[in-house]
């Protein structure tokens, strides 16, 4: 149902106690900046905006490669939340290599056995703003691609 690797970050975190799941999700945080782009890397298509509901500028940067597989990298300006951080690094790392298409059918139901009921209802648009952001790109992408075809 979940691509393997965001399966195994679920499975993960899903056999943690409270305790060590917030740990866990503050560890995340600490390795968002692994998930900025490098310097050689090209990309497909590039969103960096800042929006209402959160509390900074955030990039989502998508490359989709020759077998079609996603890589998405995404860089945060310095207010972004820890929650915000820790879903960023969890995604970037759980959806590398899904196609686009997988990554736009995802459901969202997931991310209360990763962040914990009780943070995702005192911060739901945080925990669900990387994700709506990264199928967003994905979805442009689709439609560019299908557009291209029709052309």
């Amino acid at each position: 149902m979940y691509p393997s690797k965001l399966d195994k970050i679920i499975n993960l975190f899903v056999s943690l106690p409270e305790d060590e799941r917030r740990e866990t999700l503050v560890s995340y945080a600490d390795n968002a900046k692994k998930r900025e782009p490098r310097e050689s890397e090209k990309f497909d298509l590039v969103d960096i905006r800042k929006d209402e509901e959160c509390t900074d500028t955030v990039g989502v940067y998508l490359h989709v490669d020759d077998e079609g597989k996603a890589h998405i990298r995404m860089t945060l300006g310095p207010e972004v939340q820890t929650l915000t951080r820790a879903m960023t690094a969890i995604l970037c790392k759980g959806l590398d290599g899904s196609t686009p298409q997988e990554i736009l059918d995802l459901p969202s139901d997931f991310v209360t056995r990763v962040v914990g009921t009780e943070l995702v209802r005192v911060r739901s648009q945080t925990v669900y703003y990387v994700l709506t952001r990264i199928k967003s790109i994905c979805k442009v992408w689709l439609d560019r691609q299908r557009m291209a075809q029709v052309a």
